[in-house]
């Protein structure tokens, strides 16, 4: 039962910060656990195409096939079906009205993915594992997550540059994600420097794009308005 609090305690924490993080309008309770829901589906056809992907990994050596299992097996398996699940649920839904929405519902399905994922790591190897995935790996997805919302909360509102927009909200939460998995398929040492840099990274790229769809919020103007009418004297 701890490890179990354990693994889901980041994820819910994460949820959490995004759920209060998105304060000009929120969105609601009841989508936002269908995004864990479908995130955590995700998982099925992700172990289908990762085994699939897997069988070609004889064929590389070294470096080559960490490549391989890095940005082919893992990462793009992985990104892309959380992007499928965000578009399917989340494109043409009345409650996408916001660009900061894209971030809010993409890191829902990427933590849906991620607690099923993490459950199974903690609860196979666990207490230390625990730990040091709740400040790698949970974050990490989540930071996948607002990398793709942000691009894809564009696309919404950027009719002339949506192509465009959509392209790189799967492809740059598999790039990123391709680095994290390089790094720790490697196996070398010294690159665990690397490895925290990178991460410190994730976390400041992470919070200046939520930051900046959230500064952009077509609800903040209204969110001010009323906090002044409130905050006056009578």
């Amino acid at each position: 039962m701890n490890l179990l609090i354990l693994s889901l305690a980041p994820v819910f924490i994460i949820a959490g910060y995004i759920y209060f993080r998105d304060k000009y309008e929120r969105e609601p309770i009841g989508l936002l656990l269908l995004s864990l829901f479908f995130g955590a589906l995700t998982v099925i056809p992700v172990l289908f195409l990762e085994g699939f992907l897997s069988g070609f990994s004889g064929l590389f050596y070294g470096l080559g096939k960490a490549t391989w299992n890095a940005f082919v097996v893992a990462a793009f398996s992985e990104e892309l079906f959380k992007y499928i699940a965000l578009y399917l649920l989340i494109w043409k839904s009345k409650e996408f009205n916001d660009k900061l929405d894209g971030i809010v519902y993409a890191v829902f399905i990427s933590l849906g993915f991620a607690a099923v994922e993490n459950v199974l790591y903690v609860m196979g190897n666990g207490f230390g594992t625990g730990i040091t995935r709740a400040i790698t790996a949970v974050p990490a997805h989540a930071i996948f997550g607002i990398t793709m919302g942000f691009y894809f909360g564009m696309a919404k509102f950027y009719e002339k540059k949506r192509y465009q927009l959509k392209q790189k909200a799967l492809l740059y939460p598999i790039i990123l994600h391709g680095i994290y998995d390089f790094i720790l398929f490697t196996g070398i040492e010294w690159l665990t420097l690397v490895f925290l840099g990178f991460l410190v990274f994730l976390y400041i790229s992470g919070l200046k794009r939520i930051k900046q769809l959230s500064d952009q919020s077509i609800y903040k103007t209204d969110f001010n308005l009323l906090n002044e009418k409130f905050s006056q004297p009578k």
